[in-house]
């Protein structure tokens, strides 16, 4: 997860999350991270299934031309 953002240090990720307390409070904030964890899964689920066909269409690809 934190290979996307390199150049975040562990104060600066502690500065964000304090923010985001501030901003959404103690009692919401299990719900902002509910709503974060399903967003990240979708976004994974769609990756995997994106790449999942781009592999299908090149290994049809290949065997296209071994079938002439």
């Amino acid at each position: 997860m934190f290979a996307l953002l390199p150049s975040i240090g562990p104060w600066e990720l502690i500065a964000i999350l304090a923010v985001v307390l501030i901003i959404f409070g103690p009692g919401k904030l299990p719900e902002v991270g509910k709503s974060l964890g399903k967003t990240i899964r979708e976004f994974r689920k769609a990756s995997t299934e994106t790449t999942e066909q781009l592999e299908e269409a090149v290994k049809g690809a290949e065997e296209e031309p071994a079938k002439k």
